[in-house]
């Protein structure tokens, strides 16, 4: 199986522009996202996918493969959906946070096992969730069929507990969205070209729309997660695990 793994970096971050090329102990942190990929003995291949020059000759720079894509992308997976057409030599692609400098391996390998199965189209990682993530609005709370396969996503608290409020554990194992995705690489050509739907707006989340349209995804339980940096305050607790 030939898997791509594709690194989606925008410059123009919203809440922290510029953080693909910012400096973690001698390294950007785009750099750390590819050389961790990297690390992953399934993946075939691994490209930057962005829209800013900047990174494009830092990516170059360090040895890596990048690719220019257009600036008007709504969303990592349409950015992915861009160097596809052009890295179309694969089975299954990732779509890899950029913003995640000490992405694990094994975590990689572990979204990799859904696609065993050739009935598999979409895969992502779901992980044990607390009472506060349950309750958390920016966490996402997965409810899943009998065969692991999403049944939905929300910010809201699903299923609800109101009877069962002292321990909502009690009658269902909440699990909380980890935001990987692996696609066939098929699959992921036809998704960029599906009309945006009311119900991922309500909620925020791309992910409903391939489940309106009638696609499966499948959920791998996973109990590997890796910080992120979203805002600068994020960068310090990432220098410590460095």
């Amino acid at each position: 199986m030939k898997v791509l793994g594709i690194i989606p970096a925008r410059y123009q971050s919203s809440r922290f522009p510029g953080k693909p090329l910012i400096d973690l102990k001698g390294k950007t942190m785009i750099q750390r996202v590819y050389e961790g990929v990297k690390k992953c003995p399934a993946i075939t291949d691994v490209v930057v996918a962005t829209d800013d020059q900047r990174i494009v000759n830092h990516v170059i720079d360090f040895g890596g493969e990048v690719m220019m894509t257009r600036s008007e992308h709504p969303s990592g997976t349409d950015r992915c959906g861009e160097v596809c057409q052009t890295w179309n030599d694969y089975d299954v692609v990732i779509n890899i946070q950029g913003d995640e400098p000490l992405v694990d391996p094994n975590q990689l390998l572990q979204l990799l096992t859904a696609f065993q199965s050739e009935n598999t189209q979409i895969a992502t990682l779901g992980i044990p969730g607390s009472k506060e993530d349950v309750e958390n609005p920016n966490r996402i709370k997965i409810v899943l069929d009998h065969q692991n396969n999403a049944l939905y996503f929300s910010r809201s608290v699903i299923p609800n507990y109101f009877h069962f409020k002292e321990d909502p554990f009690q009658f269902y194992p909440y699990l909380r969205h980890i935001g990987l995705y692996a696609f066939r690489m098929e699959t992921l050509q036809e998704l960029v070209n599906l009309k945006a739907t009311k119900l991922e707006q309500t909620e925020s989340l791309e992910q409903l729309r391939w489940l309106y349209y009638g696609y499966k995804i499948k959920v791998i339980e996973t109990q590997i997660e890796t910080p992120n940096i979203d805002t600068p305050a994020d960068v310090e607790q990432v220098l410590k695990l460095l």
